[in-house]
């Protein structure tokens, strides 16, 4: 069993004494909340990777592929 502070211990209890609705949306919003911190380390990282991509265009250390001929690679890769 998890040890919880005392606090925890006695809002939990109040929780418990909540209707079975009530108990569900205070879950789904605490699980929003961590889902909130999750999806901005997500964001953080993914502007990280498109500013390092952009970068690496502007530098010139990568070359852009045409469309077509992405397509044209995966068409052959495919086959």
């Amino acid at each position: 069993m998890v040890l919880m502070s005392r606090e925890v211990t006695e809002l939990l209890r109040k929780v418990l004494e909540l209707s079975v609705t009530d108990r569900a949306e205070l879950a789904g919003s605490l699980i929003e909340t961590l889902d909130r911190i999750k999806e901005k380390s997500v964001e953080d990282a993914w502007e990280a990777e498109i500013v390092r991509r952009m970068e690496d265009l502007d530098s010139g250390r990568i070359k852009p592929v045409p469309h077509d001929e992405v397509l044209r690679r995966l068409d052959s890769a495919i086959e």
